[in-house]
């Protein structure tokens, strides 16, 4: 028996289907990482994705 880890993007619909097509088939799902929103946000940090980061004060119309 092999373990296999994949890293990929929970919206990408057409590895999910190919996952959830090889369990159908007869692989099984050791672990499955649940994410947080907090997970989320740091990894689009890291990634590059956010190019803007609003304080409280932004938030509720303030002057700058």
């Amino acid at each position: 028996m092999a373990a296999i880890t994949f890293n990929y993007d929970a919206k990408n619909t057409l590895l999910k289907s190919i996952f959830h097509t090889a369990v159908l088939a007869g692989a099984t799902e050791v672990c499955s990482k649940k994410r947080t929103p907090l997970d989320e946000a740091l990894e689009d940090l890291r990634l590059g994705r956010v190019t803007t980061i609003h304080t409280p004060k932004q938030w509720k119309g303030a002057k700058n």
